[in-house]
């Protein structure tokens, strides 16, 4: 997900890779950079990439 204007975010792809995202959003998620976002969020019990930053990010 990339940031809009407004400060939302764009729905990323379940196959992204968290290695992508870590890099991209600055932070670390704890789990192998091959892992999908679809595993990852499935793993944790998140409903999205925003909610999985704000977790990491301790929002």
């Amino acid at each position: 997900m990339k940031q809009t204007i407004s400060g939302q975010f764009r729905k990323k792809r379940e196959d992204t890779l968290i290695g992508n995202l870590e890099k991209t959003y600055k932070v670390d998620f704890g789990v192998r950079a091959d892992m999908q976002l679809g595993n990852y969020l499935k793993e944790k019990g998140l409903p999205s990439l925003a909610k999985a930053l704000n977790k990491v990010r301790g929002k």
